[in-house]
């Protein structure tokens, strides 16, 4: 819990001082090859906004902007270098020959609903970006997800740190409920854009 409050203190005055440069810069981190949690990115960012010091729109904008920038880095590797690349090397990211063709099967599939609710699961959302890269999925449709799912979890996650406000003990406290919350909207998100999927089939 110490080493929890200390790094809270210091993202606060690193926030602070870099402001949404700062915001861009972590969650770039959080959605790229480097995982960053934004679990200790967003709430204190919240934060600041409740404070003042921060508008809670442009801290909204900037979550989703580095989310969106980090997710497409991902893309771009997986496009660029394609199946060879992770072949050879995806074991040092625990990317594996089976687990790229289950990638594909699904993405061809699902791509689609994948992409957004892999962005609102712990850890697949870091990486969710690469299947759909080797999978060549649209661009167009790829942000689109992308964002809708990064935006609804840096949603959740700034105005947590916001209407806690001074609370921050709270945040600590539940953070995990909000974590599970934001697992349990991901699947219902998924069943309902499956049964849309099929009725729109059947008719």
């Amino acid at each position: 819990m110490n080493l929890i409050s200390a790094l809270t203190e210091w993202l606060v005055s690193t926030i602070g001082s870099m402001g949404y440069t700062g915001i861009i810069s972590l969650m770039f981190l959080e959605s790229s090859f480097f995982p960053f949690p934004s679990e200790v990115v967003m709430p204190p960012a919240g934060y600041l906004a409740w404070k003042g010091e921060m508008s809670l729109t442009l801290v909204l904008i900037s979550g989703i902007a580095g989310s969106l920038l980090g997710a497409l880095f991902n893309y771009w590797v997986a496009v660029k270098f394609g199946r060879p690349f992770f072949l050879r090397y995806g074991k040092y990211f625990f990317i594996y020959p089976e687990s790229i063709q289950k990638a594909d099967d699904f993405f061809k599939k699902h791509g689609h609903i994948s992409t957004l609710v892999g962005r609102l699961l712990p850890v697949i959302r870091q990486y969710i970006s690469l299947p759909a890269g080797i999978a060549r999925m649209p661009m167009k449709t790829f942000m689109l997800f992308t964002t809708i799912g990064a935006g609804s979890w840096v949603f959740v996650l700034t105005f947590a740190g916001y209407l806690l406000g001074e609370h921050q003990e709270l945040l600590k406290e539940y953070l995990h409920v909000i974590t599970l919350g934001c697992i349990a909207a991901a699947f219902i998100i998924g069943g309902a854009y499956y049964l849309i999927i099929k009725r729109r089939k059947k008719s």
